[in-house]
């Protein structure tokens, strides 16, 4: 069987230590680190994140995400979930903001 993008990113932001899963304030569902959001996703096609602004502009620049659908000029970016294989990428950029965090919060 195979997972869809909710259940797989689901299933591994889950395992992170202190995030939560609820429903977004405008559809789909939002990842929480200890209450603030990680990024959410709106069915099984859309991710946005957002980035410390020199981060997201980075990514942009690099092809690894777009400007977001909406605020494309803002700090949020959005990455469409085409492939599998883009559900690994759409993890990865949740990872690099839950780790910015963490960072954060902890002072390492």
């Amino acid at each position: 069987m195979t997972l869809s993008a909710r259940q797989a990113l689901s299933g591994q932001l889950l395992s992170w230590p202190e995030v939560k899963e609820q429903p977004h304030r405008f559809g789909g569902i939002e990842f929480q680190y200890k209450g603030k959001e990680i990024g959410h996703l709106h069915g099984d096609y859309l991710l946005d994140v957002l980035l410390p602004k020199a981060l997201r502009d980075q990514f942009v620049a690099e092809g690894r995400a777009e400007p977001h659908h909406i605020y494309p000029d803002s700090g949020w970016i959005s990455f469409y979930i085409r492939s599998s294989e883009d559900i690994a990428k759409a993890a990865e950029l949740l990872r690099i903001k839950y780790d910015h965090m963490v960072q954060k919060e902890t002072g390492r």
